[in-house]
């Protein structure tokens, strides 16, 4: 990366990516390699607020590795848990309803794309990530546990069931039953998980009932693909098997009592310690349907939000915020600030807005994080999102009109301004409000009813537009100014009579920049039919 290793600055100034990769390192002491973790289960569509955890670790795995550290990031599906629900979204859900409480690695994709539920919605994460840059190691816990990988970590379990009892007896309000077993079993016979543990011979085998058939079977757990640990058992088994030194987690974990507090001191029993880690928060979403929840189906992906930001400025919304901070995605009008934020962003790494020390310094490091790659040569073409909105509706979408009137551009510059059109026009022509968008008005429009003043101010303005290549901005404004005034209009009602006649609204971009953008071309056969 550009810039000084992030290490070597002062902590006021690190960005939080910086200070937690500095904390791991002390707490965890110096290792060869750190391994970073996130991971999810596979029970739906995997939604943005989801993403704020691999975003959040990918963050922190860039800051170690810019500190000189060798790292190891994985990502772990945890696609062996039980198909508890049918989400709203997914087709043929009365055949999915008879796979409830088996594995989803084991219900078939209705979707036809993948060879089962799970790993359906896998691909979307894992075709999706490298676009923001983001490349992890991924496990699959349903391979791990129907290969039996885990037999040694389940005996060393039933070994310290009492101890394990005992510690999350701290965390509820009623003690488990006598009969708790710390192993949860999917039936041989159905498949589901309605089982009941039934007896331990002190080493490999484990007797169980099937609940739904009465049936008893004994499975020897160096072989069976039945057996798995639960959550608040599982997780922490994982931090020591992968030697984990980093993992986030959200509110619902973090909570007093949660499963972190649980797996922290679970971990010790198999013969580790608990991650570095810290909460992360949710996040909500703005101009756009749904709700964010994976088990109704009603969700906004990481796809979604990439049809309408760039990968980069995707990046930046969560560089630029502290993880346990709740913020918005936008869909409406707020998408024009974001992008102006980013490219404030931009001008001051590369010098070409003024920033104080510190600011520059934040700055600088927020830019480095939210790249995908190498941070670019040179900076994004300066145009503000905005202009660039409006200038895609007067050439109607044709992102190359707009490429090729803009003076200066270089063609790196172009190639990112192509992806930013794209998403721009996207977000015009889906997300933006209806009073954002606008047309020209064509030949064949119904003409404005203009009363007699109202039609000799037109033709001023006609006349004004035919010498539109002789007058410089400030003149051409002032004159626009002099039509309303010699005509004897309010300037606000000139206005608004000049966007009706051109765009059929009331408002519209600034209207000198407007004319000029537009052109002589397209302005003065719309004035001519007045």
């Amino acid at each position: 990366m550009n810039g000084f290793p992030a290490i070597l600055r002062p902590m006021s100034e690190m960005h939080w990516a910086d200070v937690y990769a500095a904390k791991i390192v002390r707490e965890k002491g110096p290792k060869d390699r750190y391994t970073c973790a996130s991971g999810i289960t596979p029970s739906g569509t995997v939604h943005i607020g989801n993403f704020r955890e691999i975003i959040s670790v990918d963050l922190v795995v860039r800051a170690l590795r810019s500190q000189g550290h060798d790292v190891r990031f994985i990502y772990s599906w945890d696609d062996y848990d039980v198909f508890r629900k049918v989400p709203k979204n997914m087709p043929q859900p009365d055949l999915l309803k008879t796979y409830l409480r088996k594995p989803i690695t084991l219900v078939p994709d209705t979707t036809g794309r993948a060879d089962n539920y799970a790993r359906s919605n896998e691909l979307d994460v894992e075709e999706a990530l490298p676009w923001v840059g983001i490349e992890p190691e991924y496990i699959y816990q349903a391979s791990r546990y129907r290969a039996s990988n885990y037999a040694r970590e389940i005996r060393l379990t039933l070994e310290h069931r009492d101890e394990l009892r005992q510690i999350l007896d701290e965390f509820r309000t009623e003690p488990l039953p006598a009969d708790w077993w710390p192993v949860s079993i999917f039936s041989g016979f159905t498949g589901k998980d309605m089982t009941t543990v039934l007896d331990w011979d002190g080493e490999w085998g484990l007797t169980y009932r099937d609940d739904e058939t009465q049936q008893v079977e004994t499975i020897d757990l160096r072989e069976t693909a039945l057996a798995k640990l639960p959550w608040r058992l599982d997780w922490p088994m994982r931090w020591a098997r992968e030697q984990v030194d980093f993992e986030p987690a959200g509110k619902d974990h973090h909570s007093e009592g949660g499963s972190f507090d649980t797996s922290r001191k679970v971990v010790k029993v198999y013969g580790a310690e608990a991650p570095v880690s810290f909460q992360y928060d949710f996040i909500s979403i703005k101009g756009r349907g749904g709700k964010i929840s994976s088990s109704t189906g009603e969700v906004i992906s990481l796809p979604d939000v990439l049809e309408v930001y760039l990968p980069e400025v995707t990046r930046y919304l969560f560089a630029s915020t502290r993880p346990n901070t709740e913020f918005s995605i936008s869909f409406d009008l707020d998408v024009l600030k974001i992008y102006e934020d980013y490219d404030t962003c931009e001008r001051i790494y590369f010098g070409l807005q003024s920033a104080n020390d510190k600011r520059r310094a934040k700055e600088k490091r927020i830019y480095e994080l939210s790249q995908v790659g190498e941070v670019p040569s040179e900076a994004g073409y300066q145009i503000p999102f905005r202009h660039l909105c409006n200038l895609l509706q007067i050439h109607v979408g044709d992102i190359e009109a707009v490429l090729d009137m803009l003076p200066g551009i270089t063609e790196g510059q172009k190639e990112r301004l192509r992806a930013r059109a794209v998403c721009a026009w996207k977000w015009i022509t889906t997300f933006s409000p209806e009073e954002f968008r606008w047309t020209l008005a064509a030949g064949t429009s119904p003409l404005v009813e203009l009363s007699d003043v109202e039609r000799k101010a037109i033709h001023d303005l006609r006349a004004l537009v035919e010498n539109l290549d002789n007058l410089d901005d400030k003149d051409f404004t002032q004159r626009l100014y002099d039509v309303a005034k010699d005509n004897g209009l309010e300037t606000p009602d000139f206005f608004k009579m000049v966007y009706m006649v051109l765009i059929g609204g009331e408002r519209g971009p600034k209207l000198a920049g407007f004319i000029r953008n537009c052109g002589k071309e397209r302005i003065l056969p719309i004035l001519g039919r007045y």
